[in-house]
């Protein structure tokens, strides 16, 4: 049987599933006092998608504090960010225990992002077995490859938005690693860094399908119309950072054998942890 690796990109589950309920101030305290709405969310999102893809294997990537290498090049990057909400603070560590009890491996990286173990690991992986990412996260679509899908998650519970080289570039037009140079032109406001003033998505589009690349848009940018090729040509060092900031690393310093990733949960165990969470309506997830 051939291996069918899921990565579960672990920060995205475990916001998603705190702001679905923490708008409502409902935030699941439990009888030690802690928050646990977020933990609450992720596994059912985790066990969920395990339940419908039937992996044979599962790792679950994280970020490893705030700061990474993108914010020695870029020192605005993600600034426009807050602290954490204090209610998930505590959840943090708590749901990667939480994620051992199911004997599924926690990979992070200090001074890289979860993005990066997924890519690095998607990359490996990928030789010798199909992988699924398991995310709500648009940026991961530039690792979609051959024997690499990415599963977004759509409202609720069990609604994904599956991803192959085909769907994607059907749908947007463009291929999966060509989202880095569109996010390079046009920027990204939630990560905070500009690109080319003045240049939005569909001008980045349009070039990027005209011109392949950045590099092909700047051997032709005497074509390009007056407007379009000043902002270029003032944004040239943004531009070049804006793409170093957009690509995901896809080859950092972190391994997990497809040993240690083998599904295998031990109910008993699980059971025992979500009690002890006092999460009565999760067994239903791991029967």
């Amino acid at each position: 049987m051939k291996n069918n690796v899921m990565l579960i990109d672990g920060m995205a589950l475990l916001f998603r599933s705190f702001y679905a309920t923490a708008m409502s101030g409902y935030f699941m305290i439990n009888s030690k006092g802690i928050p646990t709405n977020a933990i609450h969310g992720f596994i059912k999102h985790m066990m969920t998608a395990i339940r419908t893809y039937e992996p044979s294997h599962v790792v679950c990537c994280w970020d490893m504090g705030s700061s990474t290498f993108r914010n020695e090049l870029f020192s605005e990057y993600k600034a426009n960010r807050g602290e954490a909400p204090i209610e998930l603070i505590p959840q943090f560590d708590l749901v990667k225990e939480v994620v051992e009890t199911f004997d599924i491996p926690n990979v992070g990286l200090i001074g890289y992002e979860a993005d990066d173990c997924i890519g690095t690991l998607a990359k490996l992986y990928s030789h010798q077995a199909t992988v699924q990412i398991l995310t709500g996260d648009q940026d991961i679509l530039q690792l979609i490859d051959d024997n690499i899908s990415v599963l977004l998650l759509k409202k609720g519970f069990g609604n994904y938005q599956e991803y192959t080289n085909e769907t994607f570039s059907s749908e947007r037009g463009i291929t999966p690693r060509q989202m880095i140079d569109l996010k390079a032109l046009m920027g990204d406001s939630s990560d905070n860094y500009p690109g080319v003033r003045g240049i939005g998505e569909k001008t980045a589009m349009k070039l990027l399908q005209q011109y392949h690349s950045i590099e092909g848009i700047l051997e032709n940018l005497e074509e390009l119309p007056k407007g379009q090729r000043t902002k270029i040509k003032e944004d040239l060092e943004m531009l070049h950072l804006s793409r170093k900031l957009a690509e995901i690393k896809c080859d950092v310093p972190v391994t997990c054998s497809l040993d240690e990733a083998v599904i295998s949960i031990n109910r008993e165990k699980v059971h025992s942890k979500i009690t002890e969470l006092e999460f009565k309506g999760l067994t239903q997830y791991i029967s």
